[in-house]
């Protein structure tokens, strides 16, 4: 065999060698996406089917903490400063 054919047949193997490792790293990249987006997919149907992220009374609590010096009015009302409408 000439060094040339040597050569050429080195590269070959470690080419080959490097492919199959990089195929191999790939895969696991895929498996462990395909966990992270079952992690996700299992977090938002517990969001959506146990009422949302936010519950309504945390929020309102978030809302009364800043409304402190303010009146609240009647959820019949018009406004805060208005009277409640009149029978």
């Amino acid at each position: 065999m000439d060094g040339v054919q040597k050569l050429l047949i080195i590269v070959i193997i470690v080419l080959t060698t490097l492919l199959f490792v990089v195929g191999f790293q790939v895969i696991l990249i895929i498996v462990d996406l395909r966990r992270a987006l079952k992690r996700v997919n299992s977090i938002l149907e517990d969001a959506v089917l146990g009422g949302g992220l936010i519950r309504p009374d945390k929020l309102t609590g978030i809302l009364e903490l800043f409304g402190k010096n303010k009146k609240l009015g009647k959820r019949g009302g018009g406004g805060i400063n208005e009277s409640p409408p009149s029978l």
